[in-house]
């Protein structure tokens, strides 16, 4: 057997020892960081694949193998975190469920529709449908602005809706329950 081969050996040996010893932590801790055991899985692979081409520094060193892996495992962690921050999303991350940008034709006919009801409604029902839903403002402020009591503000708008749906729904307000 030659040197080298020697030399990978005792690599092997020491690493599967680390492994025993300490790979349950370098998961755990991997796990903790990327919230996903099969990423904390290839982080464990990738920390003990650089601890076997470090192995004879690690060996003569007297610092703890188990910091240097944990050490290791975040930088990973980290510099995989940064190369998704920078690459362009893929194209099987993207969300197939988005809807196309809409036609805004309906919204167009909806308007004339709702437009055209209210020109065919009293002025008072009308004024108070205007005041509600389309200024946003709230029955007291309506009361306020049409100068009658909220109480009032409240029937015309019942009475003002039923007799739009009634325009737009086609049924006639005698008819509708």
């Amino acid at each position: 057997m030659t040197q080298p081969d020697r030399c990978s050996e005792r690599n092997e040996a020491m690493i599967g020892s680390w492994y025993a010893e300490f790979g349950d932590s370098v998961l755990m801790f991997a796990t903790r960081l990327t919230g996903d055991r099969a990423a904390a899985e290839d982080i464990v692979q990738e920390t003990l694949f650089r601890a076997w081409k470090h192995a004879n520094e690690l060996a003569e060193g007297n610092g703890s193998i188990r910091g240097w892996l944990l050490t290791v495992a975040r930088n990973i962690v980290t510099d995989r975190a940064r190369a998704r921050a920078v690459r362009p999303v893929e194209v099987g991350d993207i969300d197939v469920r988005r809807p196309a940008a809409g036609d805004h034709s309906e919204s167009v006919v909806n308007t004339m529709v709702v437009r055209e009801a209210l020109n065919q409604v009293s002025a008072e029902h009308r004024d108070v449908v205007v005041e509600l839903y389309y200024r946003g403002s709230s029955v007291t402020e309506a009361a306020r602005e049409l100068g009658v009591p909220p109480g009032t503000v409240k029937s015309r708008t019942y009475y003002a809706l039923r007799a739009l749906r009634a325009l737009i729904g086609g049924v006639e307000v005698g008819r509708e329950r």
